[in-house]
């Protein structure tokens, strides 16, 4: 661990950025089972952020590990240091003032709390959307079968938030209705203003 390093503040402020690009940066972390519909929604939102001229910018968990986490496997110290990674990267972005959306499993309760706790301490909202969907769906024959190894929700765990901002039942909720939902919390907030 580099010991030998400075902290360089930059001369924009967050304010000045947050009224040169007329928005505020916020995280939107999705979390779910595989397969529960977390990119999905992850992509619709973007686009609808988009259309409504929103800076907004979309991690998506696999598309994070072909470079940024392409060191990084699926054992327990692997998925905190996942986690980890994209806690501060999007903590970054959303200090740009970017609309920061996050989609990755994330597993662990304490490992969501770091990344709540990391964007607090920087005055960034973070907005943690619990994406539900049933064991029923997806891989999840595969991973019972034994065919697919440290699988989230079957043989590596996963821990449900105890109280997120927003809960998303896929099975009951179309993406177009899942996106509202979301938007719908980001202005009555006042996210959007």
């Amino acid at each position: 661990m580099a010991t030998n390093i400075t902290f360089h503040q930059g001369s924009v402020t967050t304010t000045e950025r947050n009224e040169l690009l007329k928005q505020k940066g916020i995280t939107i972390w999705l979390t779910g089972l595989s397969a529960s519909g977390k990119s999905t929604i992850a992509c619709a939102l973007e686009q609808h952020l988009l259309h409504l001229h929103k800076f907004a910018y979309r991690l998506d968990g696999d598309n994070i590990r072909f470079g940024l986490n392409k060191d990084l496997g699926f054992d327990e110290k692997s998925r905190n240091e996942n986690i980890r990674r994209i806690g501060e990267v999007a903590k970054l972005f959303s200090d740009a003032s970017a609309i920061t959306i996050t989609a990755f499993i994330s597993p662990y309760i304490a490992d969501r709390a770091v990344a709540r706790e990391l964007h607090e301490k920087a005055n960034i909202p973070f907005i943690e959307v619990y994406v539900d969907a049933p064991l029923s769906v997806g891989l999840y024959k595969k991973a019972r079968a034994g065919e697919i190894k440290d699988f989230t929700g079957v043989s590596a765990p996963y821990e449900a938030p105890e109280k997120p901002e927003i809960h998303i039942r896929t099975d009951q909720t179309s993406v177009i209705d899942a996106v509202q939902q979301i938007t719908e919390y980001l202005s009555s907030n006042g996210y959007l203003d």
